[in-house]
């Protein structure tokens, strides 16, 4: 969420950068200019009210000290309290709309960030690995995973619904696999520590990383609490769709030492997503379920080396695709295509040949104190100055069923069988090779 005061003394800027995430400020903005100008006029005048309040109250202790008759005097003082609450009061509501206003508006892009409206205005950054070339032609991973009986989507679909998978023999080993080598990587090579969280979180967590009030559609609401009325409570709870909600929501309202930054942490979770604005896209196979697993990256860091430790952790994503062998790209994201809560954002796509396309498979962003104020999470510099926000960041490292059926397209065989990546044998009991499943 953006601050108060920022957007007061940079309109301009607010303005200018909400154009380029193709946004309308004025309609964005509201009225912002005249509440914040009302909510100051009001508390400044119930201020002024208060200190004559006061002024008049010592008047009365004189009189009554003297033996002299207040009695009208404090009438003036009733007077003056209740317009001071009257004033009081309406600077509360003025300051709920401002509040509400700053909610809605995303977080504002980094000057580094491509002006563009669309996926079509992100910016290649850099290409890995060669396509892998075959002497027949490449399946999609559905048809792959399907002849292979390793997957039903059928029997998924009767016990649950559509966009839901079950998984069989060596493929739901596939599934651990990835996961296990990830985590491993992550751990011992890159300094993560690895977090198990909740699956389920509350409202004011979602708020936090900035899914609520505006993206509850697309959320997974438990029915413990009744519909979703707006109201941030503690007690409701949603699926996450993203373990960085739980893991960024650990220092929710706390204040970390500088010592402490940076703050690395992996977690390996279940994901749920309604899906509610996907409007029929990638119905075929696995790219977009209502539930997938994925092994996420958070850090928690100081402002002045998020940009730094931002890189790094792309980086961290880009190592497990390249151990794996699976060619990929790095986009910088446009301004219009940016998540809500991002400064930037690139994303790692992964070459599909089945399909010939390139897939985004990892999402890597920088919020800078955009999650931050909204969550409560500070740190004190060094030499015990007053607390700032710290910044938060985090990516996918990697998307567990995307890598999947990256596998599957890439190292499909003629045969209709699947090579295993050298780099996850060891996590498969040995096995090279993913055959047809005897079900």
């Amino acid at each position: 969420m953006l601050d108060l005061a920022f957007v007061r003394a940079n309109l301009d800027l607010v303005k200018a950068k909400l154009r380029l995430r193709g946004m309308d400020p004025e309609a964005a903005l509201g009225d912002f200019t005249v509440l914040d100008a009302e909510r100051r006029t009001a508390i400044t005048e119930a201020e002024n009210l208060k200190a004559e309040r006061n002024k008049l109250s010592a008047e009365v202790g004189n009189i009554k000290r003297s033996g002299g008759n207040a009695d009208a005097i404090m009438e003036q003082v009733r007077g003056l309290k209740e317009r001071g609450e009257a004033l009081e009061a309406k600077a509360t509501e003025l300051d709920a709309k401002l509040q509400a206003t700053l909610q809605a508006i995303p977080n504002l892009p980094q000057d580094s960030v491509p002006a563009g409206t669309d996926e079509h205005g992100n910016q290649l950054e850099k290409t890995w690995g060669d396509k892998p070339s075959f002497d027949f032609e490449p399946k999609p991973h559905w048809e792959i995973a399907e002849a292979l009986g390793i997957v039903d989507f059928e029997r998924a679909a009767k016990i649950s619904g559509a966009r839901m998978v079950v998984h069989f023999g060596q493929g739901a080993r596939l599934e651990r696999a990835l996961a296990a080598f990830m985590l491993d990587l992550h751990t011992r090579e890159h300094g993560y520590m690895e977090v198990l969280p909740p699956f389920m979180v509350n409202s004011r967590s979602l708020f936090g990383t900035g899914q609520l009030p505006k993206f509850a559609e697309d959320l997974f609401h438990c029915d413990d609490s009744g519909p979703f009325d707006g109201e941030l409570k503690d007690g409701d709870h949603w699926l996450i769709p993203t373990a960085e909600v739980p893991v960024t929501n650990l220092f929710a309202g706390e204040t970390l030492d500088a010592t402490q930054l940076p703050i690395s942490y992996c977690a390996y979770t279940p994901c749920f997503r309604a899906e509610a604005g996907s409007h029929g896209r990638d119905v075929r196979g696995m790219i977009r379920q209502h539930q997938f697993q994925k092994v996420e990256l958070v850090k928690f860091v100081a402002p002045e080396t998020s940009n730094d430790e931002h890189e790094k952790l792309t980086r961290h994503a880009e190592t497990v695709l390249e151990k794996l062998g699976l060619p990929y790209r790095r986009m910088l994201l446009c301004t219009g295509d940016m998540g809500f809560s991002s400064a930037k954002t690139y994303d790692l796509e992964v070459w599909l040949p089945g399909q010939q396309t390139y897939r985004e498979i990892s999402s890597c962003s920088n919020f800078e104190g955009f999650q931050a104020r909204r969550a409560g999470i500070r740190y004190r510099p060094a030499g015990g100055k007053k607390s700032e926000l710290l910044h938060t960041l985090n990516g996918s490292g990697l998307a567990v069923g995307r890598t999947y059926l990256a596998i599957l397209e890439n190292y499909q065989q003629a045969d209709g069988t699947v090579r295993v990546p050298d780099a996850l044998v060891p996590y498969m009991h040995g096995d090279t090779v993913i055959g047809k499943q005897a079900r």
